[in-house]
């Protein structure tokens, strides 16, 4: 169990406080890309909600790099629809803007493509737990690190190429709150280019300024199973893409672009 209580401490409903437990693996004192991500999926969705209307797709951009400490959001919708509409949000840290999103929300219709519904593909079982090892060079303390329990089919940390790996978070995304589906989604999918690096972390940046993450339906399970690998081009630019499922199939496809370049 990690030793934080949640990602986020509530302050107000839009108001919090990060947790060691938000920590990039290089720098303690700014924010993995996942939990900022989960608490923008968390304001659009409590922006006029409506049950039947949950995300669809939603674009994070990283505006740079997410400061510990006190976090504000707000959300706003910019196309109403009774069918479909587009939200925006926006994520302040120590009162400087650190990130922006927009979400499509679609109508759920239930029962009326089951008959033509894509047969599912299922993940294999859960393995059983096994002891952390992080990436090379990173604390072993590494707060969201260890907010994950980590369980990997293929890969690992420290193994370079494509990663499969089941996932679930320990604490809740905000203090005495429950997690919806899609903010469990969402705090782990900016793992993907992460987990599937081409090249060793030590000796070069691959960073994601963004973040896609098209959702067929939400989880209903805590346990989510990340399927990511990474390409890199000639130029300095790459594609880290990915999946996540439950034990009923596909739950939704990640795309992120990534900057290429030697450290130092």
């Amino acid at each position: 169990m990690s030793d934080h209580p949640a990602f986020y401490l509530p302050v107000s409903d839009t108001e919090f406080t990060s947790t060691p437990a938000t920590a990039s693996p290089w720098d303690s004192a700014l924010q993995h890309g996942g939990p900022p991500a989960a608490l923008l999926a968390r304001a659009i969705e409590y922006c006029e909600p409506v049950d039947a209307m949950p995300i669809a797709r939603m674009t994070v951009d990283f505006l740079g790099g997410i400061p510990q400490g006190r976090i504000r959001t707000e959300a706003r919708i910019v196309r109403p629809g009774k069918r479909v509409e587009l939200v925006e949000a926006e994520l302040w840290a120590n009162d400087k803007l650190a990130v922006r999103a927009s979400a499509w929300r679609i109508r759920r219709q239930p029962g009326t493509t089951a008959h033509v519904a894509t047969p599912a593909v299922l993940p294999p079982p859960v393995p059983a737990p096994t002891p952390a090892r992080f990436f090379d060079g990173v604390d072993e303390d590494w707060g969201y690190g260890h907010a994950i329990d980590w369980r990997f089919t293929t890969g690992d940390f420290d193994t370079l190429g494509p990663a499969k790996v089941w996932a679930r978070a320990k604490i809740p995304l905000v203090e005495a709150e429950p997690t919806s589906g899609t903010q469990r989604l969402m705090l782990i999918a900016d793992s993907a280019n992460g987990l599937s690096g081409e090249m060793p972390m030590s000796e070069w940046l691959f960073i994601p300024p963004t973040l896609t993450v098209t959702v067929q339906r939400e989880p209903d399970a805590e346990w989510l199973f990340l399927e990511a690998a990474s390409t890199i081009g000639p130029d300095g630019t790459g594609i880290a893409q990915g999946s996540i499922s439950d034990d009923k199939g596909l739950l939704c496809r990640i795309a992120q672009p990534l900057l290429v370049a030697p450290r130092g």
